[in-house]
């Protein structure tokens, strides 16, 4: 059996971040072979994602990357188990390499994802490695790559990328819209829309807001003629408070977010729409 050396130890430990004893055990099984050690420790990686499967993994990154012509943009959602983990500059270099990659090679699946390469290797080398240094569950949750080839997308990602926001905008917009267009951004971060206007409210959800006004003013006494009036007037404030274009805009309860699509169109010289949106909020429920 070939000679391990403390060095030899402490060399791939530089390389890996690997344990020192786990760094013994990969030079030991590959008799002292540098690259066979790495390639041990980043099959225990990957072998041992199994044995963390049960784990909870509620911390993480979520990060939106746009392209230069910003007409297209990534977001991603990264979980890991431990803030430490997450706030690891490896980490964040390797969710950032993810983005990255979902962005130019607009990936399918997730299997897509971990082939694509990344310089020699591929992002699932990569992942292993990470999983082999932190030995901790980390998954790519979600993702999603959106295009708007003749608009403009706007994104925003809160301090601490933890939250995250994508908004899709029909027409290219002047520098004044663009900042317009960022503030519709914070705007969802902060007040939860669920869908751009009424007609994209889903209608098992309508149904249910308007049985739950209906009961609570029948349980209130009222006659059922009148409940249901009250239950489309409550209707009509969950819209208000859930339909994006209906929101008072944060920065100025006085106008709508409608208005100040409006003003983005008026300075960008365009009939201004928002076609969609995406909000990752980290660890969120996505039933």
């Amino acid at each position: 059996m070939a000679t391990i050396t403390p060095q030899m130890v402490k060399d791939l430990r530089e390389r890996t971040g690997a344990g020192m004893a786990e760094c013994k055990k990969a030079l030991e099984h590959s008799e002292g072979s540098m690259e066979g050690a790495i390639e041990f420790l980043r099959k225990r990686g990957a072998a041992s994602a199994e044995k963390r499967a049960d784990r909870n993994a509620n911390e993480g990154m979520v990060v939106a990357l746009s392209s230069s012509d910003l007409k297209e943009a990534a977001i991603v959602e990264v979980n890991c188990e431990t803030d430490f983990v997450a706030r690891n500059e490896e980490f964040v270099q390797f969710v950032d390499s993810i983005a990255s990659t979902v962005l130019s090679s607009k990936a399918a699946d997730e299997n897509q994802v971990w082939n694509s390469s990344v310089g020699e290797k591929t992002l699932g080398n990569l992942r292993d490695e990470i999983l082999a240094k932190f030995s901790e569950k980390i998954e790519l949750r979600r993702f999603s790559v959106v295009s708007q080839p003749s608009g403009y997308v706007a994104s925003y990602i809160h301090p601490g990328n933890k939250l995250a926001v994508l908004v899709e905008f029909n027409q290219p917009l002047s520098d004044a819209g663009k900042v317009l267009a960022r503030d519709i951004a914070m705007q969802i971060a902060a007040m939860r829309p669920i869908a751009v206007s009424r007609e994209g409210v889903d209608t098992a959800v309508l149904e249910k807001e308007i049985e739950i006004y209906k009961d609570k003013a029948l349980a209130e006494g009222k006659k059922p003629e009148i409940a249901e009036k009250i239950a489309q007037g409550q209707l009509n404030k969950f819209y208000q408070e859930n339909c994006l274009l209906e929101q008072a805009f944060v920065k100025d309860s006085k106008m709508t977010v409608n208005d100040v699509v409006a003003q983005i169109g008026k300075e960008s010289g365009n009939d201004v729409t928002i076609t969609a949106f995406k909000r990752f909020a980290l660890g969120e429920s996505l039933s």
